[in-house]
């Protein structure tokens, strides 16, 4: 089995109890930087009307519906939100909790939309899964608009080594994997969240690669001891 195929397997297996789960390991604040990235990518996009917004890499659909909340909160009209992911089972739980949406289960490199199609497409803590990150970035640009967005909100490389940095590598590879793996009984697939973070891009080698494939970044900010980073780019 290939690499990008066990990732999805593993996401498949914990959907049931991935909500429970993320909620509690994020203590919530996860809430918040949902908003905001949502929030920004509207100021930056200075629209009242969206054709469309594609969420990759949905999951159970949580980010789809903080855009609806908060496109609702500005008094702003979204035609259609759609969700994109390769899980069956995560798409599963979020068709239950938010059927109005639009699916596609398909990889962040294939997306079934057209050229020039979407007015935002966001990526939130999903970037890191896509074993072919270049193709996706350039899929990305792909169904994006002439000057529309990238929102990517995810769990970034350390740069360097700081005190806060220390504390949230202590909970990310000796708390979280506990709970994670108590909470859905697959200790391996919560074992994999902070491997996969070590694994992963520096918040500017992430930026390199997005101005690589077309984009030119607009915001970037991290959140909360830099757990979290947010990286808005603009479709040149």
């Amino acid at each position: 089995m290939q690499k990008q195929d066990k990732i999805v397997s593993m996401f498949d297996n914990i959907a049931p109890t991935y909500d429970k789960a993320n909620r509690i390991m994020s203590m919530g604040v996860d809430k918040s930087w949902r908003k905001k990235a949502c929030d920004l990518a509207f100021k930056y996009s200075k629209k009242h009307h969206y054709d469309k917004i594609v969420d990759v890499a949905c999951g159970t659909g949580d980010m789809m519906d903080y855009w609806q909340k908060q496109a609702s909160s500005l008094d702003i009209e979204i035609d259609r939100i759609i969700g994109v992911d390769p899980s069956v089972g995560m798409l599963g739980v979020a068709k239950e909790k938010f059927p109005h949406f639009s699916y596609h289960t398909a990889q962040a490199t294939e997306i079934p939309i057209d050229d020039s199609t979407c007015d935002i497409l966001s990526i939130t803590y999903g970037i890191r899964n896509v074993v072919h990150r270049k193709e996706a970035l350039i899929e990305f640009n792909r169904v994006l608009k002439p000057n529309g967005l990238v929102v990517i909100l995810e769990f970034m490389k350390n740069e360097k080594t700081s005190l806060f940095g220390n504390i949230r590598d202590i909970y990310m590879h000796k708390v979280l994997p506990k709970i994670g793996g108590f909470i859905s009984k697959n200790l391996e697939a919560y074992e994999y969240l902070p491997n996969s973070i070590e694994g992963f891009s520096t918040v500017s080698n992430m930026q390199n690669e997005l101005k690589d494939t077309g984009f030119d970044i607009i915001y970037t900010k991290s959140f909360s001891m830099d757990i979290s980073t947010l990286i808005i780019a603009r479709k040149k």
